[in-house]
């Protein structure tokens, strides 16, 4: 009997267990919900998230009777018994496609599919509410980055606050009814004054950010609390060789200069002015100096502690994957 955690399949052998998953989207809607300079079409989304989105479903049903049965041991009264969201967690570097992972799951989950035995805690006629938060908003603000000297460390783990993170997640996951959180802004490079973004009472809850794997770190006084990632009932790393991840990052750089900078408001509007050689060699430093270390150092170790990854090619498709067994 193998002892390691993963079981690794490849491309066809993931197909394979879609069995008769239905594909809810069409080409169109894929190609909304599709992220900039990421590639994924219908062939992409039926070989390897239709099988996803069936494992998902049958980890949620899993969740919902493993709740009954806890309730049932307590004696909870029906009342009482209102079940809490089931928590994805996905991580992954800068440009690796973590957002459009996080939006197809979105989408694809929102429709109800019976578990082996019915039980998958919707009927027939519903659609689930599935919620999508990513980490970006819990960013610190641009002024406290700028005062604890950690602009040029944004996207590393102490560039966010993790506490409010971690509570926002936590109480999600009790059931309280609304939960509200900071939202951030990719135009101007900071956090919205005044802005919430509050959740409901989801049946899923997907959270999606560079760090979201990070164990607990150690408090003042030694004690280890609790990291996001204890609420995570499934978590994925999306995976891929950091040369084609760097390729990715400045193409994207390129095409987010010639359409979301060029609005004046943004903070990068300063790079649509000058030449595209000297854009690229901003680019290419914050690569360099920021979105490697950080990955190299903080988001990559992670990978081992995500239930499934997915290991992408040079052409953002997912050649393979690795499930965790135990």
């Amino acid at each position: 009997m193998s002892t390691k955690p993963y079981v690794n399949l490849s491309r066809a052998e993931w197909s394979a267990l879609r069995e008769r998953t239905p594909l809810p989207l069409t080409a169109a809607e894929v190609e909304e919900l599709r992220g900039l300079g990421d590639v994924i079409d219908l062939d992409e989304v039926r070989e390897i998230y239709l099988p996803l989105s069936r494992l998902l479903n049958l980890y949620i049903g899993a969740a919902h009777r493993r709740r009954d049965a806890l309730n049932t041991f307590l004696g909870a009264p029906p009342e009482a018994r209102a079940g809490t969201p089931f928590v994805i967690g996905i991580a992954g570097s800068v440009a690796v496609g973590k957002s459009t992972v996080a939006r197809l799951l979105q989408a694809l989950l929102s429709f109800p599919h019976e578990a082996p035995d019915g039980s998958d805690g919707t009927r027939a006629a519903e659609r689930r509410r599935v919620d999508l938060v990513t980490t970006d908003g819990f960013l610190l603000p641009k002024a406290e980055l700028e005062r604890r000297g950690l602009m040029s460390r944004k996207g590393f783990p102490e560039s966010y606050d993790r506490r409010a993170l971690t509570r926002f997640v936590a109480e999600v996951k009790a059931g309280k009814p609304e939960v509200s959180g900071p939202v951030y802004s990719h135009l101007i490079y900071d956090i919205v004054p005044g802005e919430t973004l509050t959740v409901r009472r989801p049946d899923v809850l997907i959270v999606e950010g560079l760090n979201v794997l990070q164990p607990a770190m150690p408090g003042k006084d030694g004690r280890t609390g609790l990291a996001v990632s204890d609420h995570f009932d499934f978590s994925l790393y999306v995976d891929a060789r950091t040369d084609d991840i760097r390729r990715w990052y400045l193409s994207r750089f390129r095409q987010l200069r010639a359409t979301a900078f060029q609005n004046p408001r943004s903070y990068f509007h300063r790079y649509t002015q000058v030449s595209e050689e000297e854009a690229l060699d901003y680019a290419r430093n914050t690569w360099r100096t920021i979105n490697e270390p950080n990955l190299r150092r903080n988001i990559a170790p992670t990978r081992g502690r995500a239930t499934l990854q997915l290991h992408k090619g040079p052409d953002h498709k997912v050649e393979r994957l690795s499930l965790r067994k135990f």
